[in-house]
């Protein structure tokens, strides 16, 4: 799996370095411009503006570089919807930790589309870092979200978790990019 990540992450370099467009100057203000802001001669821009657009134009170079792509099943809408249902989570849930006996247990908790997306998002990704670094994580159903419970056997990992916090431990992992290429080749199906 580790080694799956450092090739998807070497491809999406390779991908974003070949897509970014380089910054040119049509006229002598343009070049005048650009050496008021420091911009050096030749410099090419990398950053997309917008951090989903950013990972959905990562992905879509991992597809184009990869001559095994079905593309009749390419799913990029299912990647944004999942995207959004991350900025929902991430922005707009709210998010209440207390202490329990070896780690913390948080309710999780929004309306509307934030609530939708905190009921599909937490479950999931509960389930997917159940174990790593000896951790116990488990949800629960509320009424408006979800309780999300993150304990650990030692005194160290009771501390990281408590650390880490509610969106420390979303964060926690880096099988989100695996996970965002798996939807975009349709081989995940999310309810949105």
């Amino acid at each position: 799996m580790k080694r799956t990540i450092r090739r998807l992450a070497v491809a999406a370099a390779l991908a974003a370095a070949v897509a970014a467009p380089a910054i040119r100057a049509d006229s002598p203000h343009e070049t005048h411009g650009m050496e008021m802001h420091g911009a050096a001669a030749g410099a090419a821009a990398t950053l997309p503006g917008q951090d989903a657009f950013g990972a959905i134009q990562e992905i879509i170079g991992i597809l184009e570089a990869d001559p095994k792509t079905d593309w009749s099943k390419v799913n990029l809408e299912a990647l944004r919807q999942h995207l959004i249902d991350m900025n929902e989570v991430t922005l707009r849930a709210d998010a209440a930790a207390k202490p329990v006996e070896g780690g913390l247990e948080i309710a999780v908790t929004g309306d509307g589309r934030t609530l939708a997306a905190i009921q599909r998002m937490l479950p999931a990704h509960a389930h997917e870092i159940d174990g790593q670094k000896g951790w116990s994580v488990r949800t629960a159903a509320l009424p408006n979200g979800v309780l999300l419970t993150v304990t650990a056997r030692t005194a160290d990992e009771t501390q990281h978790i408590r650390g880490l916090g509610f969106i420390g431990i979303l964060a926690t992992g880096a099988h989100h990019q695996a996970h965002h290429l798996a939807i975009a080749r349709g081989e995940m199906v999310h309810a949105h």
